[in-house]
């Protein structure tokens, strides 16, 4: 009956009528017993998570809401399952190592380091899953909250590790905090991006400045894509061309970006084009042009519309029919300025309710630039890069019929031209 009331007895029996001395006798007693504890806390760990799996799986499948499904994918139920090793080994290893009592102190140490471990990924893996069902909700869409998830979990994992090095060391955690409030210094300094960040993903997530899915660019750094993550220390921007670049959340509030979110929720883009006018083409209507252009109805009304001099009348007749102080003539750039606003409110992509303008930029040179502004509608890029295309190709081709030349930089082959005359 030894094993029913002592199994380290028993196996201390075994080993001396198997031969062995009396004192190792006792020592390969307490390695078998230490043997049982850790195939009996083998066998609960696989118990449990089975129960967990099992047992858990079929309620979460049962349920119609979703929460708990997510709670399931973030293996916050099964990871409970490692407490069961843990607390099979710190009770049963007052049995096994009573003989040891020095091995029992190291052991309990141990486990309660390993059973706050387990805490600490149970509680990270929570905050996970709540943060997971956070992102489902609408207010997750202008509120993005990873770098506070991020932070939260880092504390958790600062809170742990103090604790551990408290029970290690038999210190109290407030002696702890006391030497790192010493070390703050060194503590802000390696630490440095992390705060940055901090504050920033404050800043940000708070003025509403940036959140995942929206179109950023950052000349300075290449940057012009989708935003496809928001963390602590960095922001990761998928470019248009397929590549991943990161920047520091930090420098998103120190430097300016340039965020497309508005555009995109207003339904408009802006286009500002420019057509550079030879200045040598732009002159007054002659009679020929003035024939050709009034052949279309909209320009001739717009030209008869003009035709109306100067009231000089009482100031000196002689100044009447003086052709530089007549403002019935026209120019050929004004007629084609009047026909490309005609020819863009005619469109049917151009937001007609929006402004459009066309203006003469100040000259250096390189001719004339008549800058087209107006908004389309088509917002997606391929439409939109497409759509403004065509309508520079359209008036470049055109304004040939009014006398109108596009200015260009002499090529080589112009040169050459010139040379042979």
């Amino acid at each position: 009956m030894p094993l029913m009331n002592d199994p380290a007895i028993w196996f201390k029996d075994l080993f001396v009528h198997a031969g062995f001395s009396y004192s190792l006798s006792s020592f390969l007693s307490t390695i078998a017993l230490v043997l049982i504890v850790i195939l009996l806390s083998w066998f609960s760990n696989i118990i449990a998570k089975a129960v967990i799996l099992k047992v858990v799986t079929r309620i979460v499948k049962k349920t119609a809401v979703t929460w708990d499904d997510i709670f399931l994918e973030q293996k916050v139920f099964t990871r409970l399952s490692h407490f069961a090793p843990a607390l099979v080994i710190w009770f049963m290893a007052a049995w096994a190592l009573r003989a040891y009592p020095s091995w029992l102190l190291v052991v309990h140490k141990l486990t309660y380091i390993y059973m706050l471990v387990i805490g600490m990924v149970v509680i990270n893996s929570f905050i996970e899953a709540w943060h997971e069902i956070y992102k489902t909700l609408p207010i997750a869409r202008h509120r993005h909250i990873k770098g506070y998830v991020q932070l939260l979990k880092i504390s958790i994992v600062v809170v742990t590790i103090l604790v551990i090095v408290s029970v290690l060391f038999k210190k109290d955690i407030s002696t702890l905090i006391a030497g790192l409030g010493a070390m703050a210094a060194v503590l802000i300094f390696v630490f440095k991006d992390t705060l940055l960040g901090l504050v920033a993903s404050i800043q940000l997530s708070a003025d509403k400045m940036l959140k995942v899915g929206d179109w950023i660019s950052i000349p300075r750094r290449d940057v012009d894509g989708i935003v496809t993550d928001i963390t602590l220390n960095t922001v990761k921007v998928e470019n248009f061309d397929k590549t991943i670049i990161t920047v520091p959340t930090y420098s998103l509030v120190n430097d300016s970006f340039q965020n497309w979110n508005g555009m995109e929720e207003a339904g408009i883009r802006q286009v500002k084009r420019s057509i550079f006018i030879d200045l040598k083409s732009v002159r007054f209507l002659d009679k020929e042009l003035k024939a050709k252009l009034c052949k279309v109805p909209a320009l001739k009304e717009f030209i008869e519309s003009k035709e109306t001099k100067t009231d000089l009348a009482g100031k000196d007749s002689n100044l009447i029919e003086a052709p530089f102080f007549n403002s019935s003539q026209i120019t050929n750039l004004g007629i084609f300025r009047f026909y490309t606003e005609a020819y863009l409110k005619q469109l049917p992509y151009i937001d007609t309710s929006q402004s459009i303008i066309m203006r003469q930029l100040p000259f250096e040179g390189n001719g004339l630039p008549l800058q087209l502004n107006f908004f389309t509608k088509n917002t997606e890029f391929i439409s939109y890069e497409n759509l403004q295309s065509a309508i520079v190709e359209h008036l470049l081709a055109i304004m040939n019929e009014f006398g109108l030349k596009a200015f260009q930089q002499p090529t080589g082959d112009d040169l050459q031209t010139l040379q042979k005359k």
